[in-house]
């Protein structure tokens, strides 16, 4: 479905002119939330046992089954516009939380795709503590913008103060060029709002600043490594902001998810090209505390 399409055509019967709609659209993105279905064709499954390809063993780490979180069938999830995923097959999110949490070289997480006509077969369980009950989920869409978007100086002071001055340069520039903004915001939210409850798991969308910061340090780290830029003393945290910017379209949430402790939220993040060549064993797992 053309989803850009369907905004345009909504947001110019509310009379904004094109190129504030062009000017917001960069900046929105579609995530798949995951619903416990109720009725209907579900496109995948929280907790309970995988279905993995004959012959592979139940992912693990350090001899410890991985806990699996959920799966989805591809063929039936609803298709944002700009987000890749494969056009068939299942991906399967498998995350040891408390171990990722405190690690670094994502051992204790694996996403596995699982490509159409895979010969497959419910995987054996290892023991209780690695199961979650399960449930079948369906799929809506929901409207993603940047967390500085449509941030300004009225707002609380806090969410204003939580803004780099890059980002607090970019809120005023997108005041001034989208007249229209707060319309066209709730538009957003009107067409794509999910089904109203909280999801089970989303898929797609943008990537968390603080992840997103963290990837900017590390590729500025390594071209000063290289030899291929020299930041000047005092101006390391201004590049990170600029690089931030710039990265933050080439990365992408594959999946973002509460865990079965209420302390931890999981997340993988994909670079967008990884994905359209369904390559998942790409994605970084990024286990939050959320207290």
């Amino acid at each position: 479905m053309d989803h850009q399409g369907r905004f345009r055509r909504a947001a110019l019967e509310l009379g904004v002119p094109d190129d504030e709609i062009s000017r917001f659209s960069e900046h929105l993105r579609l995530s798949i939330g995951l619903y416990g279905a109720a009725g209907g064709s579900p496109v995948g499954q929280v907790g309970g046992l995988p279905r993995l390809p004959v012959g592979m063993d139940w992912p693990s780490a350090e001899g410890m089954p991985l806990p699996f979180v959920f799966s989805v069938d591809c063929a039936v999830l609803p298709r944002p516009d700009g987000f890749d995923l494969p056009a068939d097959g299942t991906l399967l999110f498998f995350l040891d939380h408390e171990e990722d949490y405190e690690d670094d070289t994502g051992r204790y997480a694996r996403v596995v795709y699982v490509p159409d006509g895979t010969e497959t077969a419910v995987a054996e369980s290892s023991g209780p503590e690695f199961v979650e009950e399960r449930y079948d989920v369906g799929a809506g869409l929901v409207a993603r913008l940047p967390s500085w978007f449509g941030t300004d100086e009225d707002d609380e002071e806090e969410d204003w103060d939580d803004l780099s001055p890059f980002q607090q340069e970019l809120a005023l520039g997108l005041k001034q060029d989208i007249p229209h903004l707060d319309e066209l915001r709730a538009l957003a939210h009107d067409l794509w709002s999910g089904d109203g409850r909280l999801a089970s798991a989303y898929i797609g969308g943008h990537v968390d600043d603080e992840v997103i910061t963290n990837i900017a340090e590390q590729v500025l780290a390594g071209r000063e490594k290289a030899g291929e830029i020299a930041v000047p003393s005092g101006k390391w945290y201004s590049h990170v902001e600029k690089e931030k910017h710039w990265l933050a379209t080439e990365w992408t949430t594959l999946a973002s998810f509460p865990t079965a402790s209420d302390v931890f939220y999981g997340s993988f993040v994909i670079r967008c090209d990884d994905l359209a060549a369904a390559r998942v064993d790409k994605a970084l797992p990024l286990t939050e505390f959320t207290e």
